[in-house]
């Protein structure tokens, strides 16, 4: 018995920590689609701000905001002053429980902590300072997400009192992040040019579309570890099955809604937009991400065929709105994100575990407030402090040289 205990434990704990990298993976996403999103006089600092947003909230977390989502359990166990025991932790429980190491669980709630952060990066780059970013990066992933996090995962009062469903982060996630952004978007104003004064709306396109797409897929390899490593086992029939029914409708989630925005777009602007459908695609997984294992694949599909057209029409209503949002971060994190959280009350399924109309509107209404008016605390003391948005010189030149002092692409851009 011994032996099946220590397997089992083996096992779920590999499976947290292969499905975390995964999810680690998709910051290499994230960095790809901005990149290929925004100018090229722009690319060297969004870079800069993806892999550092990325150490920031690997330490934050560690320090502070893994106490805060589970301050107790897991988190009393891994903090120990500047002893950080997280080596010899370990938990085996009977066979009907999952066991896992205390280590893996912290991996694997990490990287979703930065995932939260990736959002705010595209929603306000090409004209923020780099310093005042991170600034708001240590507070995001220290505090503001791990806050909203326990209310849902660490036993707060979302699970508690009002039986929230939220398998993978629809809204302790996505919507956390666009909140976030959103906030960030309205102190920064938009990119010079973006806006016309008779209510022109301008394209500014991207820099580079195979980037773009190479990050798009990416993010889609890497939710399989995000949704599927949700379930927190694998060494289990039941857990196996669950798993293998998370990625099937993960999959096909994400495939109705890059072929939904694909329609959608042709539709609306007579022309098959790669943008939209990229989007698209990212929709599909957002709106899954709140029950991925519940419906059937049909379902799933739909889910992500809604996703996918409600994306499209929300990066054109927020345009219209005057809210510059490059990389359409809040329309496919913050209203696809919202769709998924409320979806999951009208699965037969999850609705028979209990999901209400009422609980899940609770927690949309609650992450949005408390992520929305927190952070724009923060946004506002940098903005008195050090300032957030950089010179309108410096933005036509590019915040390559100005904040990073280099070019990504020398040999084609130019500062004169």
């Amino acid at each position: 018995m011994d032996a099946v205990l220590e397997l089992r434990y083996a096992l779920d704990t590999f499976y947290f920590l292969i499905t975390g990298a995964l999810v680690m993976w998709m910051a290499a996403g994230f960095a790809m689609l901005e990149a290929g999103l925004v100018r090229a006089k722009n690319t060297a600092e969004i870079l800069t701000k993806n892999i550092v947003l990325y150490a920031i909230a690997c330490l934050m977390f560690l320090f502070i905001g893994y106490q805060i989502m589970y301050p107790v359990g897991e988190g009393n166990l891994l903090f120990r002053g500047f002893g950080i025991g997280i080596g010899n932790e370990h938990v085996i429980g009977d066979l009907g429980s999952e066991s896992h190491s205390k280590a893996s669980d912290f991996f694997f709630q990490v990287v979703f902590v930065a995932t939260a952060m990736s959002i705010v990066s595209g929603a306000v780059a090409e004209r923020m300072k780099l310093w005042a970013f991170l600034a708001f990066a240590v507070v995001m992933t220290s505090f503001i997400y791990p806050v909203q996090g326990f209310w849902n995962w660490g036993g707060g009062f979302l699970y508690e009192s009002f039986n929230y469903k939220d398998y993978a982060g629809s809204g302790t996630v996505h919507l956390c992040g666009a909140s976030a952004a959103l906030a960030g978007v309205l102190f920064l104003g938009a990119r010079k040019g973006k806006y016309g004064p008779d209510g022109q709306i301008n394209a500014i396109p991207g820099s580079n579309l195979p980037l773009a797409a190479l990050g798009t897929l990416i993010l889609w390899l890497g939710w399989f570890g995000f949704n599927g490593g949700s379930e927190l086992a694998v060494a289990s029939l039941e857990s196996a099955n669950h798993v293998a029914r998370v990625f099937v409708n993960t999959n096909t989630a994400a495939a109705g809604g890059v072929v939904s925005a694909l329609i959608v777009s042709q539709v609306l602007f007579g022309k098959a937009d790669l943008t939209m459908a990229l989007n698209g695609g990212l929709a599909g997984l957002v709106a899954i991400t709140a029950d991925p294992l519940t419906p059937g694949a049909g379902w799933a599909t739909l889910i992500g065929v809604i996703g996918g057209a409600l994306v499209v029409l929300a990066i054109i209503t927020i345009d219209k709105l005057r809210i510059d949002d490059p990389v359409g971060a809040i329309s496919v994190h913050g209203v696809v994100g919202t769709w998924g959280i409320m979806a999951v009350a009208i699965s037969q399924r999850a609705v028979e575990d209990g999901a209400t109309f009422g609980g899940q509107l609770m927690g949309v209404v609650s992450i949005f407030l408390w992520t929305f008016i927190v952070s724009s605390i923060v946004w506002f003391v940098l903005k008195l402090v050090i300032g957030i948005r950089v010179s309108e010189e410096e933005e036509y030149e590019g915040v390559d040289l100005s904040e990073c002092g280099l070019e990504a692409y020398p040999e084609f851009t130019t500062s004169k």
